[in-house]
């Protein structure tokens, strides 16, 4: 028996939720007594639709999209909608519509987003796992911020039905969670079939990553992983600036968001916030050609036993109301733009105890591989740090 009266106490200081479904029940399966949060992009039968944007208040779904059926299928309980931030484009998940979301970590910080509600649910033990998306980083910025496992899965590994897009040529829903036993249940459940835990035999790192200023405990993080896998390091080295590369993927998905909303982008239903990005960004020219060339680029760096190690977001966490760093989605837009799978991992805590992450990237359809290299690492630098409080 959920008590909600009591999450719903919990939740309030933070804003991870925003709807409940006091009615949810489990059943039997794989995830029989898991209780899981959704993002408010992914469509929870019952409960307001809302993306984040204030457009879309009012809209209930009518039914499940299809990774929550199978969720459901398995057992899992589904709680509720997740807080993001609007329209899924920005990593603060400070929502001028549905509130502002607090890091358990440090209260009036922000816990990254898009998938904002779903890293601070998890990492504030709201609820087992949580259910995010990521287009440019918005599963993996948000598992960093709040130190939590995040898993971006290969594009097309999930169906997408019953999603709010944004960037549809690299929208992914993914999971998020506490420790590795749940996230490998889950995506057992969202992904049947994928067993393959083969060890990766090459180990790849960016010639280029002094691009971007990296916290100091960020980059001691970084390098506890690498000593951690234990495998020489090759250096990669991609075509193009990182900063070009999210650039080229930002370009993408906000023309289609433009697409999507159409004249109510004018309107008052949308932030000023939004409305500057959307007009900033717009009137940049398309870059399909980096795009290309990076996903090109990484798949044949990869093959099929490379695993290209960086750290997830190049700072933590920082005060809401902060200008947000322009550096937040520099090394996650690189397994975006490329369709591959990532997995953002807990690397320890900076000198404020708030905690730092490194992601792995792999070749498409590795994500078991990368949790059980997730594993290994976890046993060697115990880097998950639960919040104080």
């Amino acid at each position: 028996m959920i008590d909600f009266d009591d999450l719903a106490a919990r939740n309030a200081p933070l804003g991870a939720f925003v709807d409940w479904d006091r009615g949810a029940t489990g059943g039997e399966g794989a995830l029989a007594g898991i209780t899981i949060g959704i993002k408010s992009n992914i469509a929870v039968k019952g409960l307001p639709w809302t993306g984040g944007m204030g457009t879309r208040r009012g809209i209930i779904a009518t039914r499940d999209a299809a990774v929550v059926a199978q969720l459901r299928a398995a057992g899992a309980i589904i709680l509720g909608s997740l807080n993001m931030h609007e329209a899924a484009l920005g990593a603060t998940t400070d929502n001028v519509f549905y509130g502002r979301t607090h890091n358990p970590h440090r209260y009036g910080y922000t816990p990254g987003g898009s998938s904002g509600g779903s890293g601070v649910a998890v990492a504030a033990g709201l609820c087992d796992v949580a259910l995010g998306t990521d287009t440019l980083g918005s599963v993996r910025i948000p598992a960093a911020y709040c130190g939590v496992w995040g898993l971006k899965p290969t594009l097309g590994a999930v169906s997408d039905d019953g999603l709010v897009h944004l960037g549809t040529a690299f929208d992914c829903i993914g999971p998020l969670a506490r420790d590795l036993d749940l996230l490998q249940r889950v995506w057992a459940v969202m992904a049947p079939g994928q067993t393959d835990e083969r060890p990766f035999t090459r180990l790849l790192t960016l010639a280029d990553i002094d691009q971007v200023p990296i916290q100091p405990a960020v980059d001691a993080g970084y390098q506890r992983v690498l000593h951690a896998i234990g495998l020489p390091a090759d250096l990669f080295r991609l075509d193009d600036p990182l900063s070009a590369i999210r650039m080229a993927g930002l370009i993408e998905s906000v023309n289609e968001l433009i697409g999507d909303l159409g004249e109510a982008r004018h309107g008052p239903l949308v932030s000023d916030e939004l409305k500057f990005v959307m007009t900033a960004v717009g009137a940049l020219p398309p870059a399909p050609d980096v795009i290309a060339r990076t996903r090109a680029t990484l798949v044949a760096a990869l093959g099929d036993d490379g695993v290209l190690v960086m750290p997830t977001a190049p700072q933590s966490a920082f005060p809401h109301g902060a200008r947000a760093p322009v550096t937040q989605a520099d090394f996650t837009s690189i397994a975006s733009v490329a369709g591959l799978p990532a997995l953002a991992l807990p690397a320890g805590v900076d000198a404020d105890h708030l905690p730092v992450s490194v992601q792995l990237v792999g070749p498409a359809g590795s994500e078991t591989r990368l949790i059980a290299l997730a594993r290994w690492i976890e046993a060697t630098i115990n880097g998950y740090a639960p919040p104080r409080s």
